[in-house]
Formats: C-alpha cells, structure tokens, sequence
C-alpha cells in the first residue's frame, strides 16, 4: 500500500516506501523467546477450548436458550473475536522473530481489535441491564427481557461497533509515518499508531477520544449506575440471607466488569498521560487488558453457572476423566 508521506526526507521524489511498523512489547525477548511463544500459544488453546465449550454447550442446552445465557454467548463471541486478532501477530513475531507489519494489515488488526472490544463492553452494559431487570424488577423480567430483544440488542450493538469503528482507520490515512516507527505492543493499537505520526495528530486523537468516551465511557457510566440501583434494591430487601443471595448471582458480571474496565482504564490514561512510563508497564498493562478476559470470563461463568459447569462434568465423565462423579448425573 503506497502512501504520499513515505517518501523518506534526501530521497528522489520517484522513489517510494511501503510504511512498515515494527511490533514491540516483549523486553528481553531474545531470552525466553521460546517458551514465551509455548506459554502463548497455550493461552491461545485454552481460549479457544473455554469460549467454544461455553458456545457448544449454550447451544445445545434448552434451558440455557434464556436471555442472560444469549449474551454470555455474545461475550464468548467477543472473547474469541479479540484473542485471535491478537494472538496471530504476537505468536507470528515470537516463533518466526517476524517483528514487521504492514501498513494495511496494521490498520486492520486495529480494527477489530478495537471492534471486538467494543463490543464486548457494550455485551457487559447489556448483561448489566439483565441483572438490574432480574433484582429490581423480578415479576416484570420475562416480559421485559424476551430473546427477541435480545437478539435486537446484539444487532444494535454491532451496528455501534461498525459506525464509530470504521472512521478511525480512514483518517489514520492522512497521517505521515516514518518508515521505522516501533510501536509499544506486539499489535496494534490506535493511540499507540498516532504516537509515531510525523504530522498532526490532533483531529485523529480528538476523534479516537471520543470514540472511547462514546462507548466504553458510556457503557461503563451505565454499569456503573445499573449496580448503584441494584445496591439501593438489595439494601431495601429484609434479610441479609436474600440480599446475600441477590448479590450472589451478580459475582460473575462484576468479576466481568472488573477484569475488562481496570486494565482499559489504566491503559487508556498510559497512552495519553504517561509519557515517562517504562515498556514493561505498558506490555503488562496492554497484555492483561487484551488477554485476561477471553481466559478468565468462561472460568468464573462456568464455575458460578450450575446448568454449564455440571454439563461440563458431564462430558468429562463420559470421557471416563470423572468416572467417580458420574453418579451425581444418574
């Protein structure tokens, strides 16, 4: 992909570059390249096995066809959306020692990496709303939250995805780059590309902000004011049992919320405020954010939804893992 601004200062105006980013992200690599890549790649397949078993089982259980369960399955989607955007580029530059990327796919990985996340902190703010709906207003939850509205808010939130995503690649276009920019991560990020921009980045990082705003701002000011309300109502209810009981089935989508919204939080006021911080807290930082989710989300909703962890069981027993524990299942 050719660009007006590649053309490198003391060259002939014939002469072109193809921009090119150097990944960054992994200090002393060179050390444990190898087993960073193994450890890596494992991370990959236990993604991929828990967001898929979490897919398959949703699918194939009845019961499960609810509208809580229908945006678990919409944040699996997500987890597995993200991971293999990332993964690709970061195994490819650990096995391969490939740190180069092109224009064009830099920007696209961008993209979703940036959609993915969108998305699933617009499917947080949904199930946020599922368990506002199911404490606050328990009689009126089927009647409310039915999987045609469901199914209408998973349209709508891709829908926001796409309009507030696509402009974001089109105006890094404009940009001028050098041809040896390193970026901070092992993919890449759209505050981290405009750091590296030899021209204005002003309309692009006023856009990028507000995007951010417009979208995990708002979700997470919406979750946040969702379990405000949700506390003024367990609070009302008599007994600490059935308050306890209440909070108890929201431990999932905090620990959700919190896995997701910390590491953004802190990542996003990195790129924009620390200018002095050092590579290794922006790598941990950038990783966790992108990799701790799709990981830990199907872990903690296996383990606190009865339906999926004892079908989970259930398959490990038939495959003679548990034969101890097939009885609990007859």
């Amino acid at each position: 992909m050719k660009h007006p601004c590649l053309i490198p200062p003391g060259t002939n105006s014939s002469q072109t570059s193809t921009l090119t980013f150097f990944l960054g992200g992994f200090p002393a690599w060179e050390s444990t390249r190898m087993w960073s890549a193994v450890l890596l790649c494992s991370v990959y397949l236990l993604v991929l096995l828990g967001n898929w078993t979490i897919l398959a089982i949703i699918k194939a259980e009845q019961s499960l066809h609810a509208p809580m369960y229908l945006l678990l399955a919409m944040l699996a989607v997500a987890d597995l959306g993200l991971s293999t955007s990332v993964f690709p580029t970061m195994l490819r530059m650990l096995w391969l020692e490939a740190r180069e990327i092109s224009f064009s796919t830099c920007f696209s990985q961008m993209f979703f990496i940036h959609s993915f996340t969108d998305i699933e902190s617009a499917t947080i703010l949904a199930m946020a709303f599922d368990r506002y709906v199911a404490i606050c207003h328990p009689l009126r939850y089927s009647s409310i939250l039915t999987n045609s509205v469901i199914t209408k808010i998973c349209v709508a939130i891709v829908i926001r995805t796409i309009l507030f995503q696509f402009p974001l690649p089109i105006l890094l276009t404009r940009l001028c780059f050098s041809t040896a920019s390193k970026l901070s991560h092992p993919y890449c990020l759209h505050p981290d590309i405009i750091k590296h921009a030899d021209s204005d980045t002003k309309i692009n990082s006023a856009c990028g902000l507000f995007v951010l705003l417009s979208t995990l701002g708002l979700d997470l000011l919406f979750v946040l004011l969702s379990y405000l309300l949700i506390l003024k109502t367990v609070l009302n209810i008599a007994t600490w049992r059935e308050r306890l009981k209440a909070l108890n089935t929201c431990i999932s989508h905090v620990c959700a919320v919190l896995l997701f919204f910390i590491p953004m939080i802190c990542l996003s006021m990195m790129h924009r405020f620390g200018k002095h911080v050092s590579p290794q807290v922006y790598t941990f930082t950038a990783n966790l954010h992108l990799l701790a989710p799709p990981i830990l989300n199907p872990i903690v909703y296996s383990m606190k939804t009865k339906v999926i962890w004892r079908r989970i069981l259930r398959l490990l027993c038939q495959r003679g893992v548990c034969k101890s524990r097939a009885a609990i299942f007859q």
